[in-house]
């Protein structure tokens, strides 16, 4: 994992999928991308930590991981109290063991910056 002013990427195999994950951290939260294969910006949902629960908004819709995308923003906003905006470029849908371990590093990530 390479950190740089910020800017955290990683490289993840799972179930023979690669992804790529790419944070970019803000004194207010975080942008994160995710991207299977090469890098594409795909779906989008910002999640905003007001009040006892998030706030969450579809930017650019999914076809298939539109509560992933929603789970991961809401979890990353909740747990720093601030703006968590997620982009996911995946090929075919994520099974749920592959969308929990990705929600998983990607949250170890944020905790342990």
């Amino acid at each position: 994992m390479g950190s740089l002013n910020g800017f955290l990427h990683k490289d993840i195999c799972l179930e023979s999928r690669s992804f790529s994950l790419k944070l970019q951290k803000f004194d207010n939260g975080y942008f994160v991308s995710i991207s299977e294969g090469s890098d594409k910006l795909g779906s989008m949902v910002v999640s905003l930590a007001a009040g006892p629960y998030p706030i969450t908004t579809t930017i650019i819709p999914s076809k298939t991981e539109s509560l992933f995308l929603k789970l991961l923003a809401e979890r990353i906003s909740t747990r720093i109290r601030g703006i968590a905006i997620v982009s996911a470029y995946i090929r075919n849908e994520l099974e749920t063991d592959t969308a929990k371990l990705l929600m998983t590093e990607i949250v170890e990530i944020i905790q342990n910056d």
